[in-house]
């Protein structure tokens, strides 16, 4: 944006030379900061990843130059791209900044991790890190001392976007080059990155994701159709019918999931000799699974109850009275006019609600699973018994990750499309 384009209301004013030099540097104090992380973070992760490359030294591997110029020429063109509003462009850029390296590094092989190590401590490696560092160093400089001096609103952001990636890329630096010296990469990296055990892993661990998807889903479903009917019973005006439901919700709510979890199991199993065992298909579905799904259901039906409790009563008292004045009775009213307005205020939530449960899902490992109906967690501890190496729960956490910020992503999308006219309902 040039100075004539920010100032559409002072046309006759002319834009110097020195505030186009100031809306350039601008540009390129972002420019700076995005290629600093970059190089403190990218630059040892891609070393890292390049490692695996068949038959490539350390100090040829990527050719590692030439990834991390890659690398730094994205970010950098996808930070530029950002600052002048352009997010299509700049996620564009990022993404094949890293994602063009990581998958020709990932084509090769997983990373042995006598390499990896080597890699992490070879000269290129310092070398990303200081050059990041100072790099940082020179975005936080530039942009918090000029900031101030530039001469339209969009270049001030840009200044402090800047300085604010360059304190990032130091922030990080630092702690990889203190971790470097003062830590023991090799033994962090054996327990917790050699990937040379995740070996022949990758279908126990989709097995796990699976599973842990389908107690999620059952939970999070079965517990919105339970927590609808509670958040009715629970705005009742008679006390008889909201007593229940409130000695339920708060019941569930007030005690923790684990130990839910093993009282209705046990409970169940061993007080009352009930085993929940189902078969669907050509799967089998254990007590111990079959009765975290029940669990789950319970749990979740409490908590969706009282966001659909605080869905409904956010909505404006006129909405019902003009219900009922067009000769709704209350049910119709509720279900014509109330809850579906209260629905789109409680969608962000319930989302949340099954982000959480998702992750709550590792709990079932206190009931002993069978191996088919292993999650995530239990997968993940199943491994590290059999080889005494945490990179099986890296791997989990990896898992989680990917199931989980799709959705927190979807959760946030969601809640910027329903931000405005939240009262009204299309039809």
């Amino acid at each position: 944006m040039t100075i004539a384009e920010s100032r559409p209301s002072q046309p006759g004013l002319v834009e110097t030379a020195a505030e186009s030099r100031d809306v350039r540097l601008a540009v390129t104090i972002v420019g700076i900061g995005a290629a600093a992380v970059a190089l403190a973070i990218g630059g040892p992760l891609l070393l890292v990843l390049g490692a695996g490359l068949a038959n490539a030294d350390v100090v040829g591997v990527f050719a590692s130059p030439l990834a991390l110029i890659w690398l730094v020429a994205g970010a950098a063109v996808g930070g530029v791209a950002l600052s002048r509003g352009r997010r299509t462009v700049a996620f564009a850029g990022a993404a094949v900044a890293v994602g063009v390296p990581l998958v020709v590094a990932a084509t090769q092989g997983l990373v042995p991790y006598t390499r990896a190590v080597e890699a992490f401590m070879s000269s290129g490696s310092l070398i990303a890190m200081l050059l990041g560092v100072g790099l940082g160093v020179a975005a936080i400089i530039i942009g918090f001392g000029r900031y101030r001096r530039m001469p339209t609103k969009r270049a001030r952001e840009q200044a402090i976007s800047g300085a604010v990636l360059g304190i990032e890329a130091v922030g990080v630096g630092l702690i990889l080059l203190a971790f470097r010296t003062l830590g023991d990469p090799d033994r962090f990296i054996f327990h917790f990155f050699n990937v040379e055990f995740l070996a022949g892993a990758g279908g126990v661990f989709l097995r796990g994701a699976v599973n842990t998807l389908i107690l999620a889903l059952v939970g999070e479903l079965g517990g919105i159709v339970l927590g609808l009917v509670l958040s009715f019973l629970v705005l009742s005006k008679r006390p008889v019918v909201r007593a229940p439901a409130r000695i339920y919700i708060n019941f569930f709510r007030g005690t923790p999931l684990i130990w839910q979890l093993s009282v209705f199991y046990f409970g169940l199993s061993l007080g009352l000799g009930i085993r929940l065992e189902l078969t669907v298909g050509p799967v089998q579905l254990s007590a111990a699974y079959v009765t975290a799904m029940v669990v789950f259901i319970l749990n979740t039906g409490a908590y969706a109850a009282e966001v659909f409790r605080a869905g409904i009563q956010s909505i404006e008292r006129g909405q019902m009275e003009a219900a009922r004045s067009l000769g709704m009775t209350y049910g119709q009213a509720m279900r014509f006019a109330i809850v579906p307005q209260a629905f789109r205020r409680v969608i962000p939530p319930l989302m949340n609600e099954f982000v959480i449960l998702i992750k709550d899902t590792s709990l079932v490992v206190v009931l002993g699973l069978i191996p088919e109906n292993y999650e995530l967690f239990t997968t993940a501890r199943e491994g590290y018994s059999s080889t005494f190496n945490a990179t099986f729960f890296t791997a989990a956490a990896a898992g989680y990750l990917v199931v989980t910020l799709p959705l927190i992503g979807a959760v946030n999308a969601v809640e910027r499309r329903l931000r405005s006219g939240l009262v009204t309902v299309t039809t």
